[in-house]
């Protein structure tokens, strides 16, 4: 399986050494799940974390070891995105997902994603951190 990571869940997982972000960067790390996410992404959680945390950059540095960077959506992609409800800052996320052929879309955008938690677009489901893991680790214990 293969999870996206939207900006708030690196941000998330680099922000503190705890919770279900980290947790997904761990089993990532262990070869539980495969982790990608897009440069738009990376720059977003990497902006957050310079204006709302102190000490994040180890934890950051470790993420990117494991996360792949996927190139970012085509503009038609994009667009599809946008037109599934989603506000322009945030559809090249969904938008990359569905590119780069994930199988989950992991977000804690409630806010944005919310109405689109649950259904699976172009092949990607949207769930949030807590669902990835019930996934990631239910995956494991067949």
């Amino acid at each position: 399986m293969r999870l996206f990571l939207d900006a708030n869940v690196i941000f998330s997982a680099a922000h503190r050494a705890t919770g279900r972000a980290y947790l997904l960067i761990e089993l990532g790390r262990a070869g539980h799940c495969a982790l990608a996410s897009s440069s738009h992404a990376l720059e977003e959680a990497r902006r957050n974390l310079l204006l709302k945390s102190e000490g994040f950059e180890e934890r950051l540095a470790m993420a990117i070891e494991v996360i792949e960077l996927v190139g970012e959506a085509r503009r038609e992609n994009v667009h599809w995105a946008h037109e599934q409800g989603l506000p322009a800052k945030d559809a090249p996320i969904l938008a990359a997902a569905a590119q780069c052929a994930a199988s989950h879309l992991v977000t804690g955008d409630a806010a944005h994603f919310g109405a689109l938690y649950g259904r699976t677009l172009r092949g990607v489901r949207v769930i949030t951190p807590a669902q990835a893991l019930q996934v990631v680790l239910g995956s494991h214990d067949q």
